[in-house]
């Protein structure tokens, strides 16, 4: 009877362990591959991202958005020229530099919504530049081995016992559901980031029609702070991605397996947080609302 219990115990202990390793195998894999692509994905350009959504935006902006931006352009460089007029006593105070300011005001403006694209695309460019030389800095660090931080696996189950196994078991599987989850997370952030940058390409035109007033100016210059805002975001996700492949490759072979899979777990968890959190960052800084 003893030997049929301990047989029936083998077969437990064996089936559990089957199903550990069989959670663990590719655990880490699909977080690690999209963590491994973010360094390149976000040192892309709009036009190298996906150039049929580019293409779209860029014809959207030209057709739709300038003309409308002409409209707001006419509207205030009207209201300014009124203003000048009553500022000046109604022209009884004429100063003919005021005109020629006036035309100088009207000539840049109405190059800066002509050329918007070209103009935004080229502030993105610039914050483009640290992206890509801080991504070519940790390109090679970006893989990270899980199989070593957690060590030699069968040897540390052999050593449990049966209920540490089951519970270790039921982790693995909760993990196997969540690590996609993850995954996905980062994912979106990534492409989130470039829809932003999109909808800020294409709408351009309108705030840049008001760069030239002083009352209305805010609303331009607001807006060029939410573009560089956007473009140095890919640099913080660069140093999010470069904090987490330090702190995931110190772990080296945790003794404890629980140990080793929660902390593993935990730096992807804080990964995804930060990166969610580096639009928020990156427009506090340049106080772009």
């Amino acid at each position: 009877m003893q030997n049929i219990l301990n047989t029936i115990a083998d077969w437990f202990r064996e089936l559990l362990e089957a199903c550990i390793m069989g959670n663990l195998d590719g655990l880490f894999d699909q977080i690690n591959t999209e963590v491994g692509t973010i360094a390149a994905s976000v040192g892309q350009t709009p036009a190298g991202w996906n150039a049929g959504v580019f293409s779209m935006i860029r014809s959207l902006s030209e057709t739709v958005v300038v003309p409308i931006a002409g409209m707001v352009l006419t509207f205030v460089l009207c209201y300014e020229l009124i203003n000048m007029i009553i500022e000046r006593n109604n022209l009884h105070d004429f100063d003919s530099f005021t005109i020629y300011k006036w035309i100088f005001k009207t000539f840049v403006a109405v190059y800066l919504v002509s050329h918007t694209f070209d103009i935004t695309m080229a502030i993105f460019e610039l914050g483009q530049v640290m992206v890509r030389r801080s991504a070519g800095l940790i390109t090679g660090s970006t893989s990270v081995d899980f199989a070593l931080a957690l060590g030699d696996v069968e040897a540390q189950l052999g050593a449990m016992g049966t209920g540490e196994l089951f519970g270790l078991m039921m982790e693995t599987l909760l993990l196997r559901v969540t690590m996609p989850i993850l995954s996905l997370c980062v994912m979106l952030v990534l492409v989130g980031r470039m829809v932003e940058i999109y909808i800020y390409c294409s709408v351009g035109a309108i705030p840049f029609a008001t760069m030239t007033n002083r009352e209305w100016g805010q609303m331009g210059s607001n807006y060029l702070r939410g573009l560089v805002a956007l473009g140095l975001q890919g640099f913080f996700i660069i140093v999010c991605v470069a904090i987490y492949a330090v702190l995931v490759g110190q772990i080296n072979g945790a003794a404890n397996l629980h140990i080793a899979i929660w902390q593993c777990v935990g730096y992807t968890v804080l990964l995804c947080f930060s990166l969610f959190k580096t639009g928020a960052v990156s427009k506090a800084i340049f106080n772009a609302r």
